[in-house]
């Protein structure tokens, strides 16, 4: 009897034992797991109770891992669409937004922070884009001035999730603008072409249907004649503007002698200008320029021309080349002809653009010169300046930089007296041939 009751007592004793030792390990092991799991070591216990530690440990770091390969993956496709160079904003289904791009914000005016759970047309009240994201109809896109009116906006919307939407936004104005100048081009175009060809097809009617005395023949002739030289001369133009704009970069080791181009410009100025204006041509510093030599030539000649054009009979015309203290070549050409107003200078590059269409089309302009300038001294690094005033006439002046610019090396100059000396015997022929076709025409 005694023998079994202290057997109980000692199996009590075991399992009260027992019982204690797995409460206290499943205490701490609750303890850990309070505590945050994965943010502490595990419990060291014996038995199975640590075999559970470790195995949620394990269990915990590989999620933990997962979970930041995740969000690394997160941040490594935000940052790439941060940088898109289109605007995108992601919104939920009640337009609200929730998250915005770099791009985006500069698009609408936006904060990527503060504006956040903000619905996007409290924002963005452009008529046009609230009318468009209302009308739940995303097929086309959508275009409209941006809110500071700066750009040109065209917005196109992708549904997508649980009623969410993907909202791309793109700057469209130099589009735009390409756009507009290539309509107006080519109504400008036809308008210069159909201009003479009308004029052309009321001449041939005339010398097919009225009897017309030699005189009278003459003259309808000549002004035909005048017809197709304008369109010719368009034709010229386009075409050199064309292959201008078409060209590779121009070359930074080919030079060209200033000397012998400005004696190029002096002999086709004298020749088309038959004396009728006082034209002079001025020339320092023996050097060379770095670029196309034909464009160049064009561009200064185109210059000359104009002035010489539109400055009246007996005015005086001066083109003048010089290398200034910075280090940088001018070429400046000043006239006394009628001079042009403030608000006409900034748009006279424009292609067909003309101050007085009736006198340009008079003296046989074709309102693409300057254009053709312009883009010869862009593409030479250059810039075009121009100055003119009402009643005293205008200076035309291409700066082109230092790097574009050197001295004639020793080798060059041992065959300049050569090239002056035939420069000279040209300019003496020219004129020569000019007063007699003068004298033959009185």
């Amino acid at each position: 009897m005694i023998w079994a009751l202290s057997l109980s007592v000692l199996l009590a004793l075991v399992a009260s034992t027992v019982s204690w030792v797995l409460w206290t390990r499943q205490r701490r092991l609750l303890r850990w797991t309070a505590g945050g799991l994965g943010h502490v070591e595990p419990p060291d216990l014996p038995g199975s109770a640590g075999e559970i530690g470790h195995r949620f440990e394990r269990a915990l770091r590989a999620a933990d891992k997962r979970r930041e390969a995740q969000e690394h993956r997160l941040e490594t496709f935000l940052s790439a669409i941060d940088a898109s160079p289109n605007g995108i904003l992601l919104l939920d289904s009640q337009d609200e937004l929730q998250w915005i791009n770099q791009t985006a914000a500069g698009h609408f005016g936006l904060d990527v922070q503060r504006d956040l759970d903000q619905r996007v047309t409290n924002l963005v009240r452009a008529p046009a884009f609230v009318e468009y994201l209302q009308s739940e109809r995303f097929d086309e896109a959508v275009s409209f001035p941006s809110p500071r009116g700066e750009a040109t906006l065209s917005v196109i919307v992708r549904p997508y999730g649980d009623a969410m939407k993907l909202v791309l936004s793109q700057d469209v104005t130099v589009r735009e603008r390409s756009d507009r100048m290539r309509r107006d081009f080519v109504a400008n175009v036809s308008h210069e072409i159909r201009s003479p060809l009308t004029v052309l097809a009321g001449f041939i009617e005339t010398l097919s249907d009225l009897p017309l005395t030699g005189a009278e023949r003459q003259r309808v002739l000549t002004l035909m004649r005048q017809q197709t030289d304008r369109m010719r001369n368009l034709v010229t133009d386009l075409l050199a503007l064309a292959q201008i704009e078409g060209a590779p970069r121009p070359p930074s080791d080919t030079w060209t002698d200033v000397a012998e181009l400005m004696s190029q410009i002096d002999i086709s100025a004298r020749a088309a200008d038959r004396e009728q204006h006082h034209f002079e041509l001025k020339s320092s510093n023996p050097v060379q320029l770095s670029g196309t030599e034909s464009e160049l030539f064009s561009a200064f000649w185109n210059l000359v021309s104009n002035a010489l054009r539109y400055t009246p009979v007996g005015g005086s015309v001066t083109a003048q080349w010089s290398v200034r203290p910075d280090g940088m070549g001018e070429f400046r050409v000043t006239d006394t002809g009628p001079g042009i107003e403030r608000e006409h200078i900034p748009r006279l590059t424009e292609r067909f653009y003309r101050v007085d269409s009736s006198r340009s089309r008079a003296t046989g302009g074709t309102g693409l010169g300057l254009a053709i300038v312009k883009h010869v001294v862009q593409r030479h690094d250059g810039e075009l300046l121009i100055e003119s005033m009402p009643g005293k006439g205008s200076v035309f002046r291409v700066v082109l930089p230092a790097f574009r610019i050197r001295a004639v090396p020793r080798t060059d100059r041992l065959d300049r007296s050569v090239h002056r000396q035939l420069a000279h015997e040209l300019r003496r022929v020219s004129l020569v041939s000019v007063s007699d076709s003068g004298s033959e025409s009185h």
